[in-house]
């Protein structure tokens, strides 16, 4: 972490300042740098400070990156900005050019100046319209050298207006994160303009080990001071930690002392300036908006993970955004020359690992449901959209997080929380009659379940169903007895009982051949579905003597596939994140009873889902009230 820096009074020009051009830290690695520079191959400037850079003689340099351009089409569609000036301070020779890119990527030239301030600052200023953005488009400036270096600091996108005023509180929920979470207390602490606007963070400390034995929580509370609270609770899940922020902001602050609320997850990176864009765009946007911030990969710093996302209503599932790029490497393939990064992008919610409320939306809409964890955030925002409230989920705000494409929660403990909220948001927004849609999509997955001997999966998946129809009254309940619950039925399943290697197990007794040969997935749709009729058959004959005794076969994650493991009696499989292998065996009696239970849990749903969609939309008034989260604190 970089050092604190040193407090000076705040700018004068601060509560102007939209976004401010930002270099890495000293700490950062070598991956982040094309998020701040867009450097040609063969030219490396030099970064004195975090608003200061030297591009080197005869060069040219871009600030069109990801952190540095201005996404002018999401304030020109939720704000009040009409015009935005540019202003930099600048010492050397050359040129500043000016920029904009349209919708469909192309790139105007805007306005320009020489420079020759060889031997003393000069301050450029550039006043620019948003009036072109609607759909898309960045602004941008590129620094030309000549013979001699030239540099930039202090450089502001700046409103015409100061905005009002706003304070933040930051609530951050965790569960033995202690490295990451402190790390983000001390991140907060980095820069002064960042404490100017911050007047509490709370830290909802919900793990065994606690934040305040960390050995530099010493550190991170000198630099927060009384804006710091840790408060200690059970392990109530993301939807209690982040609610804890809320209704504390809510119950135990005044306006003007916490304006707005920032949730953060325990377990990103921040880049501390993405605080001051999500503050600026909400004292400016034109009516009361949720600020999400995007996602950066943890683990591959140069690639934006996910730029937005919508929940699907006819399905009700999440996916990215109409037009949203995912995945995308700057280091590859810079803002400039990828076009599709140049539309706007529109969300109907944004992940919880950096989310703004202003106050008034949580008075307005209430507390989150009491989900323990997944669809929390996304409910949250259909919530807020009924009340014509949206979420932008703006660009150049971001934190580095886990991507969940390495996650393995598709098959572990969280797929009942999965189903379970997922019903749950159904049943409250969806226009639609899902009953066909969930009751298909159910037999589709227990399919697949049992043909891969994931009986541990599916019987949480059914727990699920019978959970949701039981109705809303035990959800409070279930938030500090949900989770002992999942994972003890989960234990009595061998496929989620789990060693550390393959090694634990014994040898396959297939030979290496044949199994790479079961191993290769068939691609022709005939092949597949004679694959898929061959699994059928032998799902329904109890097992070959011997064939649950020891392992066939040792299958990779990527290879755990239904019309595989189907043909099969006995595989190890390891998780997609690679902690761990389970030994999967063919079992008729449990594979007849889930499949019996299926059967009669999807048809009670579908018979019985407008009565549940009307329990729980009268429910949720009590669900979400101050009151009955007061309870659950014990306050």
């Amino acid at each position: 972490m970089a050092q604190q820096a040193s407090r000076k009074p705040a700018s004068p020009d601060a509560d102007r300042v939209l976004q401010r051009v930002i270099l890495p830290r000293d700490t950062d690695p070598l991956d982040v740098r094309p998020l701040y520079l867009d450097e040609p191959e063969n030219v490396h400037s030099h970064v004195a400070a975090r608003r200061e850079v030297e591009v080197p003689a005869s060069a040219r340099v871009s600030f069109a990156s990801y952190f540095n351009a201005f996404p002018a089409s999401y304030w020109k569609r939720w704000t009040t900005i009409q015009d935005v000036t540019l202003r930099l301070t600048v010492r050397g020779a050359g040129r500043v050019e000016v920029y904009r890119s349209k919708p469909n990527g192309d790139i105007i030239h805007l306005k320009g100046t020489p420079v020759h301030a060889e031997n003393e600052w000069q301050v450029l200023e550039f006043r620019l319209t948003l009036t072109p953005f609607e759909d898309g488009g960045w602004l941008w400036f590129d620094v030309f050298t000549e013979n001699v270096p030239m540099t930039v600091r202090e450089a502001v996108w700046l409103a015409d207006e100061a905005l009002p005023k706003k304070k933040i509180a930051v609530g951050i929920t965790t569960f033995n994160r202690l490295d990451d979470c402190v790390a983000s207390l001390l991140a907060l602490g980095e820069d002064p303009a960042v404490l100017d606007i911050v007047s509490k963070v709370f830290v909802a400390d919900q793990g065994t080990r606690k934040i305040r034995e960390h050995e530099k929580f010493a550190d991170a509370k000198k630099v927060l001071g009384e804006r710091l609270e840790v408060i200690e609770q059970g392990n109530l899940g993301g939807s209690g930690g982040f609610t804890r922020a809320l209704y504390e902001s809510i119950e135990h602050t005044q306006p003007g002392t916490v304006d707005q609320i920032l949730l953060l997850d325990d377990d990103i990176a921040l880049e501390p300036d993405s605080i001051l864009r999500s503050n600026m765009f909400a004292r400016a946007a034109a009516k009361p908006v949720i600020v999400g911030s995007q996602m950066l990969n943890l683990q591959a710093r140069s690639r934006l993970h996910t730029m937005g996302e919508v929940v699907d209503l006819a399905a009700c599932v999440w996916r990215k955004a109409p037009g949203a790029v995912v995945n995308h490497d700057f280091g590859a393939h810079s803002l400039r020359e990828t076009r599709a990064l140049h539309r706007r992008i529109d969300a109907t919610y944004n992940g919880w690992w950096m989310c703004l409320f202003p106050r008034e939306v949580v008075e307005k809409v209430g507390l989150p449901l009491p989900l323990f964890i997944k669809c929390d955030d996304a409910e949250y925002s259909l919530r807020a959209l009924a009340k014509d409230i949206p979420t932008v989920t703006l660009p150049g705000s971001a934190v580095w997080h886990e991507p969940w494409t390495d996650k393995n929660d598709t098959k572990d403990w969280t797929v009942y929380f999965h189903l379970r909220n997922r019903l749950i948001m159904a049943a409250l927004h969806s226009p639609y009659d899902m009953r066909k849609t969930l009751v298909a999509q159910g037999a589709r997955v227990a399919f697949r379940r049992l043909m891969s001997m994931e009986y541990s999966t599916l019987a949480l998946e059914m727990k699920a169903v019978e959970d949701f129809m039981a109705g809303p009254d035990r959800l409070f309940e279930s938030l500090s007895s949900g989770l002992a619950d999942v994972q003890a039925l989960r234990k009595q399943y061998t496929d989620a009982q789990f060693q550390p290697s393959a090694r634990e197990f014994p040898p396959p007794t297939m030979d290496m051949v044949r199994a790479e040969e079961m191993l290769r997935p068939p691609v022709h749709p005939a092949k597949v579905a004679l694959r898929a009729g061959k699994a059928i058959v032998h799902n329904l004959r109890a097992p070959d003597p011997g064939t649950t005794e020891r392992p066939q076969v040792n299958i990779p994650a990527n290879n755990a596939l239904w019309f595989l493991l189907g043909n099969l009696d006995s595989a190890t499989v390891s998780n997609a994140d690679g902690s761990g292998v389970a030994f999967r065996r063919r079992d008729p009696k449990v594979f007849r009873e889930l499949a019996t239970k299926v059967a009669q849990n999807w048809r009670r749903l579908s018979q019985e889902w407008p009565k549940l969609a009307e329990q729980y939309k009268a429910a949720m008034p009590e669900l979400t009230s101050v009151e009955s989260w007061r309870k659950v604190y014990g306050q």
